[in-house]
């Protein structure tokens, strides 16, 4: 993706999927389990991933210990869902700023029981795919967490967050509210499709200005990404991913 400010000699070029949501989305595939995400990026040779589930990282313990056995860097993260049903990936460096947002959004979550014949289960996994709970209020809920301020509350964990898929239709910065907020702070905006990437930017300025990433928002196992496109970072470490993120 764009380069922006770093000289070739000192990136390393990781390929990339930093939005998969795992089992515990509850529209997630049972399948999509900890050891079988992390399994498959390491055959298709990804460098780096981050399990993104629907307003919690509970799932996230599990992968980043099985990433580390399988030599692939794992980055903890959720997507939240704003009180404007605006989609979000927000990432961290450490598992322990991951957990502390967690049980922040989770407080201001709405908090509606799951359907599991509707909506799908919400399975929280350990590092041996055995399922150790379920969550029993709906994730794909609101939480009571605007859009505006959010870059300044992610980052309050230790964090960043770039909004989800722009150029959707549904649940996307642009969709929801119309536009993206003149004082918007984000640094890196994701596409889903790149083919659009030129009218989205004509469209919005803003945006113009972004790093921009794509993911597979994957919910099944086979949508994962190949190692195609690549993020071009100081080292192999999650802190270089969240500062490329940031715009540093």
């Amino acid at each position: 993706m764009r380069r922006c400010g770093f000289t070739s000699s000192f990136m390393v070029n990781l390929s990339y999927d930093l939005h998969i949501h795992s089992c515990l989305s509850p529209c997630g595939d049972d399948d999509m389990t900890p050891g079988n995400i992390v399994g498959m990026a390491a055959i298709k040779g990804l460098d780096v991933i981050a399990v993104t589930d629907h307003n919690s990282c509970r799932n996230c313990p599990a992968v980043l210990k099985l990433a580390e056995e399988y030599g692939v860097l794992a980055i903890p993260g959720m997507e939240i869902n704003t009180s404007e049903e605006v989609h979000a990936v927000c990432l961290f460096p450490e598992l322990t700023q991951a957990m502390a947002f967690d049980a922040y959004v989770y407080e201001r979550l709405m908090k509606f029981p799951n359907n599991e014949t509707i909506f799908g289960k919400q399975q929280i996994c350990n590092e041996e795919d055995v399922c150790i709970g379920t969550e029993p209020y709906l994730l794909i809920n609101s939480a009571d967490i605007s859009f505006d301020g959010l870059w300044e509350l992610v980052e309050s964990f230790g964090g960043v967050m770039f909004p989800a898929h722009v150029d959707k239709s549904a649940n996307s910065l642009i969709a929801n509210l119309g536009f993206v907020p003149p004082d918007s702070r984000f640094k890196t905006a994701e596409v889903k499709d790149l083919k659009k990437l030129h009218q989205i930017r004509k469209d919005n300025p803003y945006l113009e200005t972004c790093r921009i990433v794509s993911n597979s928002d994957a919910h099944y196992l086979e949508h994962i990404h190949e190692p195609e496109l690549t993020l071009p970072v100081r080292d192999r470490s999650a802190e270089a991913v969240i500062a490329y993120l940031k715009g540093l």
